[in-house]
């Protein structure tokens, strides 16, 4: 098992429904959680998309799935 950097609050749980989301590309902010939206784990980090940020990205988001997605 390998652990986190200390400091590091991100420990796989869902994320807290009390804060607003923002979209790692645009900035966009939803008050509330949307299933348009797309959640992306990169090098550890979680990383939100807003429904038009993932829609034009879709084939990138995709290319980075383990091949066991497929």
């Amino acid at each position: 098992m390998t652990s986190r950097p200390e400091g590091t609050a991100d420990d796989g749980s869902a994320a807290d429904p009390s804060k607003a989301l923002v979209c790692s590309r645009c900035g966009t902010v939803a008050e509330t959680p949307s299933a348009t939206w797309t959640l992306s784990v990169e090098a550890g980090a979680r990383r939100h998309y807003c429904e038009a940020c993932a829609r034009e990205n879709l084939r990138a988001i995709e290319g980075r799935l383990d091949a066991e997605w497929w």
